[in-house]
């Protein structure tokens, strides 16, 4: 008996142990199926709003001078002497250069000359015509055809003194452009002659200037900037900029002036921006990288760049409505911090996947929303 129930026992214990392993693999399934649900995956989406985008662009520009001259001799004449140099420091109306034409001086004297002869020949016809016309006070000493011609003989040498006057005025001014002042106040930037070079009018004297003299304590920004940001410049609009020779330093100026017309050729338009340099740490020529802010008054709709989706048919955004996907084709435009502003058949409050992907097909039934 006891050899048959020690049997029996031997055969129950491996069947008990397979139901007790089912068991448990039932119901660790069972959890296993019910944890799933339970953590199903959620879909995060935001509701659309407006906003604006605020960015910059650079582009490059050059500083030149406010002000730039290039001197030449008004008359043909030889260099005397020279009072500054490159890089000399003038002011308006200082002496910059001295020349000589010897012709110049004798033009002067027989102008003066006939001036003086002139003033000579009038005063004769004056007194003249004034003892004349005394004289005929008393009737019959005079005729009137004798008075008529000493009054017309003093107009006329009047005349004759009023153009002598003009030719001596005339070699006076031109040997005054033998000196040569500066315009305004700058710096010299280039001197092309030395003493005793022939000079005169461009062309004829020397093709060179004499000198050239910039205005450099106030500079101009000059930028092109292309047609689709104008809208972002406007007069007294503040921009930033920075040269390679201090790379440290950011420098400011304001838009001054707006050509107001696109160049044909480049399809953009000359800005200009007034830029102080008193300490002439910037110098005409140099090349400046402009950040021109690109902040728009108008509110648009922004979004995270991770909710636009840029697919091979085109650009779209992912539209959660009662339960289903659409994919809303867009128009996208500036981005910046990982926001993109867009533009197309969109409402404010519409419910926007975030996290945008093909995965999720257009009309599809989209996974549990979480609206953040």
């Amino acid at each position: 008996m006891k050899q048959i129930l020690k049997l029996s026992l031997g055969l129950m214990i491996p069947f008990l142990a397979i139901w007790i392993f089912s068991g448990c693999s039932t119901s660790s399934a069972d959890e296993s199926k019910h944890g799933t649900l339970a953590t199903e995956p959620e879909l995060e989406a935001f509701r659309l709003q407006e906003g604006q985008l605020s960015t910059s662009m650079r582009i490059p520009g050059e500083l030149v001078a406010f002000q730039q001259v290039d001197l030449y001799a008004k008359v043909s004449s030889f260099v005397r002497k020279l009072y500054v140099d490159v890089g000399s420091e003038v002011q308006a109306g200082q002496l910059l250069a001295v020349m000589e034409a010897p012709e110049l001086n004798a033009q002067l004297s027989g102008a003066q000359s006939r001036l003086k002869s002139q003033e000579a020949i009038f005063l004769a016809s004056k007194a003249t015509y004034d003892r004349l016309l005394e004289t005929s006070k008393t009737p019959g000493t005079v005729s009137q055809n004798d008075l008529d011609l000493a009054y017309a003989k003093q107009k006329s040498d009047m005349a004759q003194l009023d153009a002598a006057r003009a030719a001596q005025k005339e070699v006076t001014d031109n040997r005054g452009y033998l000196e040569i002042r500066a315009p305004f106040s700058g710096v010299i930037s280039a001197r092309n002659v030395s003493t005793g070079a022939y000079v005169g009018p461009a062309g004829k004297g020397s093709d060179m200037p004499i000198f050239t003299l910039q205005e450099q304590k106030k500079l101009r920004l000059v930028v092109s900037v292309p047609e689709a940001y104008t809208s972002y410049l406007k007069d007294k609009s503040e921009v930033s900029f920075t040269v390679r020779s201090v790379a440290n330093q950011k420098f400011k100026a304001s838009v001054s002036r707006l050509a107001g017309a696109l160049d044909n050729r480049l399809r953009s338009q000359r800005t200009e921006m007034d830029v102080i340099n008193e300490s002439k740490l910037l110098l005409p020529g140099m090349v400046a990288e402009v950040e021109i802010p690109m902040n728009s008054t108008a509110s648009t709709f922004v979004v995270p760049s991770s909710a636009v989706l840029n697919s091979t048919k085109g650009v779209y955004v992912i539209r959660v409505v009662n339960g289903k996907a659409f994919w809303v084709p867009v128009t996208a435009g500036r981005t910046a911090d990982n926001r993109t502003e867009i533009f197309g058949n969109i409402a404010i409050n519409d419910v926007l996947v975030k996290q945008a992907s093909e995965e999720l097909r257009d009309s599809s039934a989209a996974p549990r929303v979480k609206i953040n």
